[in-house]
Parts: C-alpha cells; structure tokens; sequence
C-alpha cells in the first residue's frame, strides 16, 4: 500500500476517535486542511462515505467504524515499533540536506561546519538551486527560503532573520554617476534588475515600479548573478547591507528602506520537524542569526 495511503489512514482514526477534524489535527501536528484533505483522498479511494459531517463534527459510519477497529490495532503495533525505533531517531547522525539560496551561503557555511565538527557521525549535503525542493517528498531536510512566507499547511515555518538590502554601485560607478540619495533621484543612473516579467523578491518589485525600464539596461534570472553584475559595474543595483561590510570597492547609494526587506525563513516538514537532527540543526542556525547584524 502507498505510504500516501497510511497516511490518509492514521489521519482517518483520529478523526473517527476524536470526532473533531481540529481534535485530529492537534493530535497529528498537522493543518486542518491536510486532515480533509485526506479523508476526502481516502473516501475517494475507497468508494465509501467513512463519516457523516454535522455540526457537531465528524461521526463514523458503518464503513468507519469498520476502520477504526482496525486501524486501532495497527496503532497499537506502530506505538510499540516506535518505542523500539526512538533510540535510533534520536540521535544526530547520518545524512542532513539543507537547501537554500546560494547567495545565502556565506551565512550559513559557518553554522554547517560548526554543526558537523559537533556532530561527527552527520554528513552534511548544502543544495544551491533557484527551485524549491520538495520537503514532502524528502527531497530535504531543512529549507532556508527567501521572500514571502511559505504556506504549504504541511510545513513548519518560523522567522529566521530579515535581509536589509539597499542599492550600491562601484566606487567607479558613484564617481562617473553620483548618487542617489534619500530623495530617490533616479537623473543619469542605470541599474541592474531582474530578468522575470513578473518579480518576485520585494525590492525588484519597488525597481520594476519606481524607475524608468529603458535605465534598467542588465536583468539577471539570480540574485547571484546581479549582484556579480553590481559589483562588476554594470550599474546600480540591489545588494543585502551584510555583504558590503568588508568591501571596500561598493559605495550604498541611498538609505535603506523597510519595503525592500527580504525575509529569511527557515522551514521543515511536520513529519520531520520533531527529529532529533532536525531539532538540533534548527536551535544552532537560530542561534547563528542573532549574530547576523547589519552593519
């Protein structure tokens, strides 16, 4: 049987036990959402009604109950298994994916290394891609996102830090065009920008609103990319103020402002959140971020 299917199960039993989807959702760790979700996957399945929805809440059926009996045994079996696996789940060894941005990686590479010397049996793997990586499909253990908050009900998402970004240009580049200011006097300035018709990240958006498109003369599809751009001089453009703090080659050329923020988030997966590597992984990088000042 699919695991899929074990799990709309399991979510079944609570709901046939409790009578509640809330009460279900509570004892899963998950949205009320993904518990419907999979009730309605498995009646679907299964070609029979295993509740009848009131007010109230949930009361099984025949085909219910016939359900809850036997899923009940199956807890039981899986409550003793687990209790057999928990020293195995809780200690910090084997593999640990995390996946985020790249630009981000001067970061969080001190935080990786610092978790793998503390914990020698984990071996680290830092995946770099412009996708997002499917958290449900165990394709990583950890995500480390950029922008918007993510709102798949399934996932755990807590604030990690908030990027202050600011435009910059060369040294070259503010002595030949001046500039910019808190007035936002765009006279004589070229910029580098985002490639997408459609930006996502917040300070793109201000760009592709506040300035002229023909002074957008380099678009990039990477924040990596645009700021190589910036820092080759190919114009104006945004950069986070963390890193310029030791280079001596870039100039900011207006304040920053709170609309161009870009917040950092870190997310895991409610079946994975609770481990003891995911645990462990997620109080050293939140550790980390309280020293990610901004200069």
């Amino acid at each position: 049987m699919p695991i899929e299917t074990w799990d709309e199960i399991r979510t079944a039993y609570q709901v046939a036990r409790l009578g509640t989807v809330s009460g279900a959702a509570e004892a899963l760790g998950v949205h009320h959402a993904t518990v419907i979700r999979h009730v309605d996957a498995l009646e679907g399945r299964l070609g029979v009604k295993l509740f009848q929805r009131h007010a109230r809440g949930y009361t099984a059926t025949e085909a219910g109950r016939d359900l809850l009996q036997v899923a009940s045994a199956t807890a039981e079996q899986f409550g003793q298994l687990e209790g057999r696996l928990h020293g195995h789940s809780a200690k910090v060894t084997g593999e640990l994916v995390i996946t985020s941005l790249d630009i981000l990686s001067p970061l969080l590479a001190p935080t990786l290394a610092g978790f793998q010397r503390d914990h020698p049996e984990v071996q680290i793997r830092f995946l770099t891609d412009a996708r997002l990586f499917r958290l449900e499909y165990g394709e990583a253990h950890v995500a480390i996102r950029v922008g918007p908050p993510p709102d798949d009900p399934d996932n755990v998402v807590q604030g990690l830090h908030v990027q202050k970004m600011s435009l910059f240009g060369t040294k070259e580049y503010a002595a030949k065009r001046g500039t910019i200011g808190a007035e936002m006097n765009f006279d004589g300035h070229i910029f580098v920008g985002a490639a997408e018709e459609i930006p996502r990240a917040p300070f793109n958006v201000w760009l592709k609103d506040n300035v002229p498109a023909e002074q957008i003369v380099y678009r990039t599809s990477s924040l990596q990319s645009g700021y190589d751009a910036v820092r080759a001089g190919a114009g104006a453009g945004f950069l986070p103020v963390w890193s310029i703090a030791e280079d001596r080659d870039m100039v900011r050329l207006c304040p920053p402002l709170d609309l161009w923020d870009s917040p950092v988030w870190l997310v895991t997966h409610v079946d994975l959140h609770r481990t003891a590597k995911v645990q462990s992984f997620a109080a050293a990088l939140k550790a980390a971020a309280k020293s990610w000042q901004q200069p």
